[in-house]
């Protein structure tokens, strides 16, 4: 099973927000999903971003794999840098 970690749109017409989720890579965007593991609100500014760093660190180490904006919003955050470090150095 391929593993994504994306977002799954929420919110009214023309006043998006979005669920960071961890969805099997098959099933539709605003389908079924596994986990929640953040929340992104791009209407605030700054656009207010909540991660659960624990849980989204797990899910890379089993081999979920980020959409692109994800992987901003990751990067960002520094999450990616602590993934790859955590991968890297023994």
């Amino acid at each position: 099973m391929a593993v994504k970690i994306r977002l799954k749109r929420m919110g009214s017409k023309k006043a998006p927000f979005y669920r960071i989720v961890v969805a099997d890579s098959r099933s539709p965007r605003d389908g079924r999903y596994i986990e929640v593991v953040g929340t992104y609100n791009p209407l605030k500014n700054p656009a207010e971003v909540k991660l659960q760093e624990g849980e989204i660190l797990d899910w890379l180490q089993k081999g979920a794999q980020p959409s692109d904006t994800v992987r901003n919003l990751l990067s960002t955050a520094g999450i990616m840098k602590k993934h790859h470090e955590a991968k890297y150095t023994k």
